[in-house]
């Protein structure tokens, strides 16, 4: 009975209480009071992440690709030591760059002997450095998304004013990055491998030193003599 009565349509109590809320919502909109927010769509991006109708802005760089010297700040002698190992030895950067990007001490050996190998067999068999920029690349793709970076497509219609149906494809987008990244490693590697360990030594500090804990030394006082007056 309790039920048939609460459902009641005729019942006065109850075209008094809607009567009420519709006075209440009314006053709501009225004064500008608490509203029923509409959805809003969410989508996700190709690195997993949500994305609703505010974007993240990508970053810039921190030097050209062409910076090879790299630019005068407290980081000067570490741009000039990465331009002398992608010059010279290349493996050696590759493996830094991997290990700083991991931050787990121990994958330097695992990287750079793998890149010396694909190093030797190019220029014995091709004369130049052919293999190694297949199996190096992806660091720069990893770089790339961890820091939100800009990419190259993303740089050249940002200058261009082009193909902005393009960049609002995620997953389009993203393939075609990863394969300018591609290229950029196979036409200019060396200078692609300086521009990534100038970003990440300006941005991660090395594993090594990431756990460290300051040694307090105990240094006992001079020895003391005790003297008697005369």
């Amino acid at each position: 009975m309790a039920n048939s009565e609460e459902s009641n349509p005729l019942l006065p109590n109850q075209e008094l209480a809607s009567g009420e809320k519709d006075e209440k919502k009314s006053s709501n909109a009225k004064n500008g009071g608490p509203q029923p927010h509409p959805a809003v769509p969410m989508g996700w991006t190709a690195d997993g992440l949500p994305v609703g109708e505010i974007m993240m802005e990508k970053s810039q760089w921190d030097s050209g690709i062409f910076s090879c010297l790299g630019r005068n700040d407290e980081f000067c002698s570490s741009d000039l030591e990465v331009c002398l190992l992608g010059s010279v030895a290349p493996c050696v950067l590759y493996g830094t760059n991997v290990e700083r990007l991991g931050s787990a001490p121990g994958t330097f050996a695992n990287h750079c002997l793998p890149y010396t190998g694909f190093y030797l067999m190019g220029n014995a068999f091709f004369g130049w450095n052919c293999f190694a920029p297949l199996f190096s690349f992806p660091t720069r793709t990893a770089i790339r998304r961890k820091f939100n970076l800009e990419g190259s497509c993303e740089a050249l219609a940002r200058s261009c004013g082009c193909c902005g149906s393009f960049l609002e494809d995620e997953v389009r987008r993203e393939q075609w990055e990863t394969a300018c990244d591609f290229a950029t490693h196979v036409f200019c590697h060396a200078c692609a491998l300086c521009q990534e360990g100038r970003e990440v030594r300006r941005r991660l500090p090395h594993p090594g030193f990431m756990n460290t804990e300051p040694v307090f030394v105990m240094v006992p006082p001079g020895g003391q003599a005790m003297g008697r007056g005369v």
